[in-house]
């Protein structure tokens, strides 16, 4: 018997082995024949190596060979910082700091000798956007808010854990341009509607804007405000990409979209061609919802400010704004082309000062509420915002950290491993939204308690006290100039 068993293993043994060799030959024939890989055809098998480690290349680096400072979008300083606001843990370390604050761009804060001390703090205010210019004011609590993420881009577990975790933490989020979901309002937060470039939720058969579902989109007492997209800061020039993998039933409905097709928006909207017709767009949407209508752009110079400013005066304030969103070229997108996402638009760190300088200068500032979008997820960099001028800060990727996205670069493949951008049910089950809407509340107070931490440090009772002077930026010689001689406008 046991000589049988011997020989039934050398056969399946033998077989295991002659299937193994055709394999090979195949695979070898097929390489050095095929015609479109260079590798392959001159290195037959072992030419897949290479391709397997260029895929798995950007994960070793960041994991194993990048320090703690050089990794892109987001380094693992950046990231454990914003995980540990999320955790509730506080942003402390130990030793001494890794960031280098001779390098270019650095941001420091002017210390005063005589900080404020602790029965001298007071709660940061709120702001009123579109007072005394609609019917439905919107009193904005938070200084830091979630950014607009669309339902789709997305997964279900995600906008559930953001809406209970704003909710608690009393700050809005910004539906994107996606429409509105159920998932948006089941946690009771305040809502921005975004009206992007295709109109999704509030468009017609023919992809116009449809004044009755806009005001039945107004009815929802928890959208508070809408927000005419006229760009972002990732793909300027270029509308919302969504791939037909992710265009469920469910999200087809809410866009008022055909299922199982690539989502794309135009890259403007068809009835806004110029300044003249923004302003006649914004007037029209007030007019029909009776809450506060802003815009969000990023930019590539001041001109479209200027014009927008020259406009308005010669209009009126009636016609203008009741807030911008000004997003910078570094912020970020499910999926964006490499040719924009790199090279088109300015900046937060420039059009941000430049957009605050016109509206001072034209006068305008009291009438606009100014939100700051762009890589601003830690509270230097939010309150480098404020100080700049702006009234609010708008953040997508730190709240997605906050939901535990480990920068896995998957947004735009239908395969996030943390359930965040992803409609897979299998990869959406690591979400759990009760766990994670406690870190979404986490995160934004604890960026608001270590905004008030900087302000205090440097004399002001309030994040809202802080002015361009209170900043310095460091140079190409490795020497700091105060923001306020940078751009002077509005210190």
């Amino acid at each position: 018997m046991s000589g049988l068993l011997n020989m039934l293993h050398v056969s399946v043994g033998a077989i295991l082995a002659l299937v193994l060799f055709v394999l090979v030959i195949f695979w070898f024939l097929r390489d050095i024949t095929q015609k479109r890989h260079t590798v392959l055809r001159n290195f037959p098998i072992i030419g897949h190596l290479r391709y397997f480690f260029e895929r798995l290349g950007e994960y070793f680096r960041q994991y194993f060979f990048l320090n703690d400072r050089e990794e892109m979008p987001f380094n693992r300083a950046t990231r454990g910082w914003v995980y540990r606001l999320a955790k509730d843990e506080g942003g402390i370390i130990g030793f001494g700091s890794t960031y280098n604050n001779q390098e270019n761009g650095a941001i420091l804060f002017v210390n005063d000798p005589f900080p404020v001390l602790e029965e001298e703090k007071l709660p940061t205010p709120p702001l009123v956007i579109g007072a005394g210019w609609c019917e439905q004011p919107f009193v904005a609590r938070s200084m830091i808010n979630i950014s607009a993420m669309s339902y789709g881009a997305i997964s279900r577990p995600a906008v559930q854990a953001l809406s209970r975790g704003a909710a608690m933490a009393g700050c809005w989020m910004d539906t994107g341009e996606g429409g509105l979901s159920p998932y948006h309002l089941e946690g009771g937060a305040d809502v921005i509607f975004q009206i992007g470039t295709a109109k999704y939720g509030v468009r017609d058969a023919a992809g116009e804007l449809d004044p009755k579902k806009l005001k039945a989109m107004a009815a929802h007492e928890n959208v508070r405000a809408f927000e005419i997209k006229l760009s972002q800061g990732a793909k300027p020039g270029k509308g919302g990409v969504l791939p037909a993998g992710k265009v469920t039933p469910e999200i087809a409905m809410i866009r008022g979209i055909p299922v199982g097709q690539d989502s794309l928006s135009p890259n403007r909207h068809r009835d806004i061609a110029n300044v003249e017709q923004l302003l006649d767009a914004i007037e029209r949407v007030r007019e029909v919802t009776g809450k506060p209508v802003g815009v969000k752009t990023a930019l590539g110079g001041s001109e479209l400010m200027r014009d927008l400013a020259e406009s308005i005066l010669r209009r009126g304030l009636a016609c203008a704004p009741d807030f911008l969103v000004i997003d910078g070229g570094e912020g970020g997108s499910g999926a964006a082309p490499q040719a924009l996402a790199d090279h088109m638009s300015l900046s937060i760190m420039e059009s941000l000062p430049r957009v605050v300088d016109v509206l001072m200068e034209s006068g305008l500032r009291e009438r606009l509420r100014v939100v700051a979008a762009g890589k601003l997820v830690t509270p230097a960099k939010a309150a480098w915002a404020l100080a700049c001028g702006a009234d609010f800060v708008n953040t997508a990727r730190g709240f997605m950290f906050s939901l535990g996205c480990i920068q896995a670069l998957r947004c735009h493949t239908n395969t996030c491993p943390t359930g965040v951008a992803t409609h897979n049910p299998r990869l959406q089950r690591g979400l759990v939204v009760e766990d994670k809407a406690e870190r979404v509340a986490h995160y934004a107070r604890n960026m608001q308690k270590e905004m008030e931490m900087i302000a205090h440090s440097c004399g002001l009772r309030h994040p809202r006290e802080l002015r361009r002077e209170h900043v310095r930026m460091v140079q190409p010689n490795g020497l700091s100039v105060a923001l306020s001689t940078l751009y002077p406008m509005s210190s």
